[in-house]
């Protein structure tokens, strides 16, 4: 999201916006790249043990649990057996709660029940529907032999927890830790997305890079990823693709997260997962007038928040200077990152300068788009339509880029700064570019390039 920094906020030292073709700027830049000193191998063995698929959606939930809540969870109804001379089949009683599903009849009715009962508003219900219809949908499309206990396992979990946040609604406050226990989101969050990554057409650029990234965590340095933002799925996304070489990456990365993915009913659940900086993007600060003043305080807050987590040393946060997803070409439907704001790169230069602790940018490229793509229009209203797809994704990081190499090498500092974002962008954009070959071109390793080296190390 765009990070606009009020002037009164002080630094602590303690759509359709055209697309920008990465080739844009490259004769500006070249002669830059060159003459940059940009450099890469540690991994941590942490592992990450993630659920997959169970038979029985609460038994999984209770392994989300660090302990059972009574409050939370009710207790598992056991079958009830019929007596009758006539019929001994088994006859199991209506489910009381999502967790008592058993079928996929079963999750609707307790959709349709809920909200009959008045304690589900009519659209978060029909969201919840065609959510689970898409979801469905689109693992079944996986191939995966047990597909259908994947869904109904996993759509129990998440729908529970959506009408549980429904009932008593979470509020983020502007830096939010996920939430481990006594129900693991961030857990929840990566089982929900696995299914729908095609592993095999996946990509992860560059992971000597992430294993450096780690060194320098451990050193206590600060580490931003400047990137392109694609989906809701993102953080999994990124979690994903470096659990097994990047453990510790994939569950302490930062993220600054729009206002729209913690207060959404559907989002919700997934957000308090992650850890995130809480702001309100540039594109929705206006969207209702009487709240321009308190969504200002609110990003003033978390500014500060951000400069004391800096401060502390050995962050790593994720930030998307574009200010949102990016979208298709509105004419030619390809996708390309969205243009970076300039200012809002050079705001997050100045906090990470200020901190008072050795700092580092690096360029990232995500591209993960058909997992759940954005509206094709910014949308001001809550409650966006779900598409989801299985499809292959891809994450790349290349070598961090020194802000003073290329301001000392010019005499206007506004030149600079420009010059700076550029850089970044233009990465940013090489990087997707090589993903798309090797994803969408069917070219797999082969698309690796001089400067991005790809590779599969869950497989």
């Amino acid at each position: 999201m765009i990070l606009s920094i009020p002037s009164t906020v002080k630094l602590y030292a303690c759509s359709t916006t055209p697309r920008v073709s990465a080739s844009h700027s490259s004769s500006r830049i070249s002669c830059f790249v060159r003459s940059l000193d940009c450099a890469g191998a540690r991994r941590l063995s942490r592992s990450s043990c993630l659920l997959f698929c169970a038979s029985n959606p609460r038994d999984t939930a209770d392994m989300l649990y660090e302990r059972k809540s009574s409050s939370n969870v009710a207790p598992a109804t056991p079958p009830v057996s019929s007596s009758s001379a006539s019929d001994h089949r088994d006859v199991s009683p209506p489910p009381r709660s999502f967790l008592d599903a058993r079928s996929e009849q079963d999750l609707l009715m307790v959709i349709q029940k809920e909200a009959e009962a008045g304690r589900l508003p009519n659209n978060i219900a029909q969201g919840m529907t065609e959510l689970y219809h898409n979801y469905r949908d689109a693992v079944l499309r996986s191939g995966h032999p047990k597909a259908d206990e994947i869904v109904r396992s996993n759509m129990a979990i998440v729908l529970d927890r959506i009408f549980s946040d429904v009932q008593d609604p979470f509020q983020f406050s502007p830096y939010h830790n996920a939430i481990r226990e006594p129900f693991d989101y961030y857990t929840l969050g990566q089982k929900y997305i696995r299914p729908l990554v095609d592993f095999r057409n996946s990509y992860l650029g560059n992971n000597s890079i992430f294993n450096e990234i780690e060194k320098k965590l451990e050193q206590g340095e600060n580490v931003i990823l400047m990137s392109n933002h694609q989906s809701e799925a993102d953080p999994a996304v990124i979690a994903l693709l470096l659990e097994s070489t990047s453990s510790f990456i994939a569950e302490n990365l930062i993220y600054v997260a729009g206002d729209r993915v913690i207060t959404d009913p559907l989002s919700k659940p997934f957000s308090m997962g992650r850890n995130l900086l809480c702001v309100y993007s540039k594109k929705h600060m206006s969207d209702d007038p009487k709240l321009i003043d308190m969504k200002r305080r609110a990003n003033t807050k978390s500014l500060k928040e951000m400069a004391l987590l800096l401060r502390a040393g050995a962050k790593i946060i994720w930030i998307a200077p574009s200010g949102g997803r990016d979208r298709p070409d509105p004419v030619t439907k390809e996708w390309h990152p969205a243009p970076f704001d300039s200012s809002s790169v050079d705001n997050m230069r100045r906090l990470v300068e200020h901190a008072g602790v050795p700092g580092h940018i690096y360029p990232l490229a995500l591209m993960c788009h058909e997992i759940m793509p954005p509206p094709l229009e910014v949308e001001k209203e809550i409650g966006e339509r779900r598409e989801i797809s299985f499809h292959g994704v891809g994450v790349s990081v290349e070598p961090a880029i020194d802000y003073h190499k290329i301001d000392s090498a010019l005499d206007d500092p506004d030149e600079g700064k420009s010059m700076y974002s550029e850089l970044l962008y233009s990465s940013i954009c090489q990087q997707y570019d090589v993903l798309k070959s090797a994803i969408y071109g069917k070219q797999g390793f082969k698309a690796s390039s001089s400067s991005v080296f790809l590779t599969q190390p869950w497989l």
